[in-house]
């Protein structure tokens, strides 16, 4: 199975689901690599190179995806060691991926500065040029004011930037900014929310990357450990989810291309769980009405994330309608029984059943005849797929053990 899919539409979808770590919808990896994108021109890179420049520039804060407080530290204009850990962390996500390893390094030195005065040692030329370009980018972005005229704020960051210039920024990327900066579409197009929509479908016309099942596959479990580690307590929740959807797809006949895909459908289930703040995550009582509706945010975002993806049409409906039920009272599409696909169905019976067999901020891991109960009361009160629910209790015992192993 084979997916003809636009690179700048996989990037885009997964560089929105980083957006979603900051207290909702931000646009910091977008504009970062819009004005990286005009950086690349400006000195006259070449079309492959500046690919892979807005490739990085999109996820180039992949490494503090999961933890909140970390991101917001990042989007203040200061210097210390979480700029590289987070770095480091990019590039171990990275570094050993068969399609995104060519990002790797440039994301692990994009906090790097031109004096050599950074953790690797790196000065000057030795750096990088992606990784210059992104660092020059990302303090401009983050020293941008949403709320104030964008023309009226030029002149500041521009000084900003160039007391830096020799310091922590490249000085030919300094005076290329300079330069191109002059024109006023330059801010306003970074000012303006839709003008993203352009940029994207410019950047488009660089074609189309094939993906097999097994590089998407690769991705999925690249992201899956940054979801998982939204919590300590849902370390693989994931791949747990993934393991027994792509085991109970198997035992319902499914082939081994569509167990594949039942498997990234697991992996990716909780994408949209980025958006949820890590204290919530982890409160050890009861959520509040208001906290519970921050997480019933997550499958709505897992789905619109994914539905960016060509050819991802049913994987994002099997990914984001696990909190659905048969009653029709699930959430967030309230979809009703005749339209939940068996794929769909499928990955809630897993999501419930690894929920339960992992340790909570609110209870520890419960034993199978206590999990059994819950899934047949489940089943009972039209939640979950009854005739899914017996596949598994079919297999219980080496399923169970699978999980924990796991764990």
């Amino acid at each position: 199975m084979l997916y003809n899919i636009h690179p700048i539409n996989l990037f885009r979808a997964l560089s929105l689901a980083l957006e979603l770590s900051n207290g909702g919808l931000s646009r910091h990896h977008w504009r970062t690599a819009m004005i990286s994108n005009r950086i690349g021109e400006a000195i006259g890179m070449d079309e492959w190179q500046r690919q892979i420049l807005v490739y990085a520039a999109l996820l180039h804060d992949l490494g503090a995806a999961a933890r909140w407080e970390e991101k917001a530290r990042l989007h203040q204009f200061e210097v210390g060691r979480d700029i590289y850990e987070h770095a480091e962390g990019g590039y171990h996500l990275l570094k050993n991926s068969s399609k995104l390893s060519m990002l790797a390094k440039p994301i692990r030195h994009h906090h790097d500065f031109w004096d050599g005065s950074s953790p690797s040692g790196l000065a000057g030329d030795q750096i990088p040029l992606i990784s210059r370009i992104i660092n020059v980018a990302d303090r401009i972005e983050i020293l941008i004011r949403d709320k104030e005229y964008i023309l009226g704020q030029r002149a500041g960051i521009l000084n900003a930037i160039r007391n830096l210039s020799g310091i922590y920024f490249d000085p030919d990327l300094v005076k290329a900014l300079n330069d191109f900066s002059k024109k006023e579409s330059f801010w306003l197009e970074l000012a303006d929310p839709n003008y993203a929509q352009h940029f994207f479908n410019d950047i488009n016309r660089y074609g189309h990357m094939r993906f097999n099942i097994d590089d998407i596959l690769e991705i999925a479990e690249i992201f899956a450990n940054i979801i998982d580690h939204t919590s300590s307590f849902t370390g693989a929740h994931s791949r747990n989810v993934a393991m027994v959807s792509s085991f109970l797809s198997k035992v319902r006949g499914y082939s081994e291309e569509e167990s594949k895909a039942m498997r990234i459908a697991g992996l990716l289930h909780d994408l949209g769980k980025l958006a949820v703040p890590n204290e919530i995550l982890e409160k050890p009582g009861q959520l509040t009405s208001q906290e519970f509706s921050l997480i019933k945010q997550h499958t709505y975002y897992t789905y619109r994330i994914l539905e960016q993806i060509d050819g991802f049409g049913t994987i994002a409906e099997w990914a984001a309608y696990h909190h659905e039920t048969l009653d029709g009272s699930g959430y967030p599409f309230r979809i009703k029984e005749s339209q939940l696909k068996n794929g769909s169905r499928i990955v809630a019976v897993a999501d419930v059943f690894a929920a339960l067999t992992e340790n909570r901020p609110y209870r520890p891991i419960l034993p199978p005849s206590k999990v059994k109960s819950i899934m047949c009361s489940m089943v009972d009160n039209k939640k979950i797929d009854g005739n899914l629910v017996e596949d598994l209790f079919k297999h219980f015992d080496c399923v169970y053990d699978m999980v924990q192993i796991k764990i």
